[in-house]
């Protein structure tokens, strides 16, 4: 095996440990809204900790990732039915155009991510008002 493909393996198999047995990453849903100085985008995040939110802007490309744990299980306790998942998760968001240089108002309340960004040039002229 080549170096490249030493690397390749260990980084799949370092990837897995955070996907969900079907291989993929659980995918919260989202809405996405226009507004007249940006955008607003709402994530269904139940029984999220904010400190397990992770948001990244690359361009035109909103990433919102982290980790939904499970503490009701502990000693002495056995599941009986298991329907909400509890793993890494990861919603990637397309905008038509570069985001950068957005400012983004963050608040999660009632298990809703709620983001609001304001496009530079929206944010500069509310600032001078």
């Amino acid at each position: 095996m080549s170096g490249e493909s030493f690397e390749r393996y260990f980084r799949s198999i370092r990837d897995d440990r955070h996907r969900r047995p079907s291989g993929r990453l659980w995918c919260p849903a989202a809405d996405v809204y226009r507004t007249n100085d940006g955008w607003i985008v709402k994530v269904d995040l139940a029984g999220i900790r904010p400190a397990d939110i992770e948001i990244t802007i690359d361009g035109p490309v909103l990433s919102i990732g982290g980790l939904r744990r499970d503490a009701t299980c502990g000693e002495g306790v056995s599941h009986y039915q298991l329907e909400i998942t509890y793993s890494r998760f990861e919603k990637t968001i397309q905008f038509p155009r570069s985001i950068e240089h957005a400012s983004i108002d963050r608040d999660y309340r009632d298990g809703l991510l709620i983001l609001r960004l304001r496009e530079e040039q929206q944010a500069a002229r509310a600032a001078n008002r």
